[in-house]
Formats: C-alpha cells, sequence, structure tokens
C-alpha cells in the first residue's frame, strides 16, 4: 500500500517536471535568460501582430473611402476636418 502511493507520487512528481524546475531555480542566471528571451519574443509578437492588424484596417479604410459610399465618406471628413483644426492650434 505504501509502496504503491510512493511508487505514484514519485509519478506524478516527474510528470510535474520538478526536478527540472528545481533546477531552473538554482540557477539564476538561465532563469533571467529564460525569461528575457520569452519577454523580447512576447514584445516581438506584439509587435509584429499589431503591425499587421493595423495594416488590415488602413487597407479596409482605403477600400470604404474608394467605394465613395456617402455616410461614411461625411465621417472620414468629419475626422479629417477635426484633426486639421487640432493640428492647426
Amino acid at each position: 500500500m505504501l509502496r504503491h502511493q510512493i511508487n505514484e507520487l514519485a509519478l506524478n512528481m516527474e510528470k510535474m517536471k520538478l526536478a527540472e524546475y528545481v533546477n531552473l531555480l538554482e540557477n539564476p542566471r538561465r532563469l533571467l535568460y529564460i525569461n528575457f528571451i520569452a519577454g523580447v519574443a512576447r514584445g516581438l509578437g506584439i509587435a509584429v501582430g499589431f503591425a499587421i492588424l493595423g495594416a488590415v484596417i488602413i487597407y479596409v479604410l482605403q477600400r470604404i473611402v474608394a467605394l465613395n459610399l456617402p455616410v461614411i465618406g461625411k465621417f472620414i471628413a468629419e475626422i479629417v476636418t477635426i484633426v486639421q483644426t487640432n493640428l492647426a492650434r
């Protein structure tokens, strides 16, 4: 009974990769390096994603303006007027 529970506990600890986590915590340089690389990758992903999203939005707006829809055209013209008056101040 006890031997079975110990084996089950050892198996669960191995599944959690507890030993690898403890080794990582014991080496602060490696921990900082891994977190730095993860942060750079996250930041790069956000920048690329935002650039793609911005490009798609600009492309869609250009297509809408090219259709020359009166309601949307008026709205965009109002936005341009507001921006120009704020820039003139």
